[in-house]
């Protein structure tokens, strides 16, 4: 997945969701990636939370027009209504994470009137000691006191249907995913789970898959930096046994 954050109509790209960074034109970018393989584009509005607005729906319904992989989209998402309005721009599933943390029952509300599949929990979560990682909210912004193990068990008993983890600490950084954080939510829960923060180089998915076990993988500065494509990461893949969709 081929992961997109905004901040008003720009694509942007920080550090632990921090020094955010002007990069381009996200409706350029996803139709790029989509050329080239992607199975899958994320977008994800960075301050729509804090300020109560977001061009999502715009930007969506543009993007949907030139790309015909799946979208899932997240960001100042706080209802019912919401949900309906991406769906009806484009998007094919919703990611909810603030929204969630403050009214859980709208897990539920979602899943009741759209599926299960529809919707997905994001999850921000930053490490507080040993074998303790805490919620986050606002893009990694605010405490909210919450238990991620905990969580992601009671996300998937309201109805959500994949789970989106963002390891804080290592978003941005080019280290490799946290492979302890995914691999003890992805052992916990009945549903696919998609890491994210941290791709550095194309074999860090190979170890989030096979040792965190990952069923899908987000990545964000890897492409829009360029430094590696997603035919190169995807021989990887194809290299170390994973399952993935062969592009011509």
């Amino acid at each position: 997945m081929a992961r997109l954050d905004i901040k008003g109509a720009n694509l942007i790209k920080g550090v632990h969701f921090e020094g955010l960074r002007v990069i381009g034109n996200p409706e350029e970018y996803a139709r790029k990636y989509y050329s080239e393989g992607a199975d899958e584009i994320l977008y994800m509005d960075a301050v729509a939370s804090l300020y109560g607005r977001s061009k999502l729906p715009e930007i969506v319904a543009k993007t949907a027009h030139n790309i015909f992989i799946p979208m899932t989209v997240g960001g100042g998402i706080r209802s019912v209504d919401d949900v309906r309005d991406l769906l009806q721009a484009g998007a094919d599933k919703v990611a909810i994470n603030t929204a969630a943390v403050r009214s859980p029952k709208l897990i539920s509300e979602v899943a009741k009137k759209y599926g299960s599949q529809c919707i997905v929990l994001s999850i921000e979560a930053k490490k507080q000691g040993k074998d303790h990682w805490e919620v986050y909210t606002d893009c990694g912004r605010e405490h909210s006191n919450l238990d991620v193990l905990a969580w992601a068990k009671k996300g998937v008993d309201l109805g959500a249907g994949e789970i989106l983890l963002t390891s804080i600490d290592m978003e941005g950084t080019r280290k490799g995913y946290d492979i302890e954080l995914t691999k003890m939510v992805s052992d916990s829960v009945s549903i696919p789970v998609i890491a994210s923060g941290g791709m550095g180089k194309p074999t860090d998915l190979v170890d989030v898959v096979q040792n965190g076990q990952a069923d899908a993988v987000a990545m964000a500065d890897i492409l829009h930096y360029g430094r590696y494509s997603i035919a190169e990461i995807r021989k990887t893949a194809l290299e170390s046994n994973i399952k993935v969709r062969k592009f011509e």
